[in-house]
């Protein structure tokens, strides 16, 4: 039941940051109506300065909803930031726009955080809409485990302790389990813990925010939990599934920025050496593999010299990790 927050004491506030999602947006708007039952919830949208309408959307059919226009591309951690402002009540949920809940997942984070006290953030399991499992509990990023996944070891080893460690995907996924982080496509979040930990770090301007928050919570003594009651349908998760990024104008960008937001982790919890160590990794695995296909596969070595081009220039934007480039990214 979402309902204005001057009107009645919401029990959940949720944060949905959207930029041009209107169609997908509609959807989890109406789902989560739908879903929340007869729990109040206070629903907060943050529209980062959308071109397709999604704005004037939330505003004809969803009044009750607090919406927040940007005139900036604020990014994620920023835009969810300002979204935090305008919550009311003493748990956040953060939505994304492309996913959906089912009609129990709310009415069982709440009642996990009330079973678990020390649980200071929640994730969902995360399926798409096939019904095929995501990732949804993970390690924290490391050289080990980041060379697991690049070298493909993780996915051809997945029922491995060792191999699949980084997404745990030798773990039974119906099981709760502390985790070192949840993915933001749904998660659940104390206030005071949130507010304790001073929000998401807005020099993250796309991926890494999430991951980076739930390392600062766990620093000041809270759980992190994957919590596969609490079920959600995320979209997002499966245009990712191909080995190879294409490297059009789109994905060079969004290559661009996993590797500012990488370089920007590293420094931030590795110091120097650990967001060099990381950009040697990258540089040394792909100038291997434009050697490799340089003969034999023209596109995937011209893919990897693409990629080591894009790491230089993220070196350069961030100065090794140590600053993040003005937002909006471009």
């Amino acid at each position: 039941m979402l309902v204005k927050s001057e009107q009645e004491q919401a029990a959940l506030s949720v944060v949905i940051v959207s930029f041009n999602t209107r169609e997908l947006l509609h959807q989890c708007l109406s789902t989560l109506d739908q879903c929340s039952g007869s729990i109040p919830c206070q629903a907060i949208v943050v529209d980062n300065y959308s071109r397709d309408g999604s704005a004037n959307m939330v505003a004809k059919y969803f009044p009750q909803i607090t919406l927040i226009r940007s005139e900036i591309n604020l990014g994620f951690a920023a835009a969810n930031n300002l979204g935090f402002k305008h919550a009311t009540a003493p748990l956040i949920a953060l939505l994304n726009s492309d996913a959906f809940i089912n009609k129990d997942t709310i009415a069982n984070a709440l009642t996990f955080l009330n079973d678990h006290p020390k649980a200071g953030l929640i994730g969902a399991r995360l399926i798409g809409r096939d019904g095929e499992w995501q990732p949804s509990a993970r390690l924290f990023p490391s050289l080990l485990n980041h060379f697991l996944m690049m070298s493909g070891l993780s996915g051809r080893y997945r029922h491995s302790r060792f191999f699949g460690r980084a997404d745990r995907t030798w773990a039974d996924d119906t099981v709760a389990a502390l985790v070192d982080w949840v993915p933001g496509a749904f998660s659940v979040v104390r206030r005071d813990v949130l507010e304790a930990v001073d929000y998401f770090d807005e020099r993250f301007f796309l991926y890494y925010e999430e991951v980076d928050l739930c390392r600062r919570i766990q620093q000041k003594g809270h759980e992190i939990w994957y919590v596969p009651a609490c079920e959600v349908i995320h979209i997002g998760g499966e245009s990712s599934r191909t080995l190879e990024v294409e490297m059009t104008e789109r994905g060079a960008q969004v290559n661009a920025w996993q590797m500012r937001s990488a370089l920007l982790y590293f420094y931030k919890h590795h110091g120097t050496s650990g967001a060099w160590a990381w950009y040697q990794l990258e540089q040394r695995w792909h100038q291997l593999r434009a050697w490799k296909n340089a003969r034999r596969d023209s596109v995937k070595a011209d893919y990897s010299k693409r990629v080591c081009h894009l790491l230089r220039q993220a070196w350069r934007d961030t100065q090794g990790g140590k600053i993040s480039p003005q937002r909006p990214w471009t």
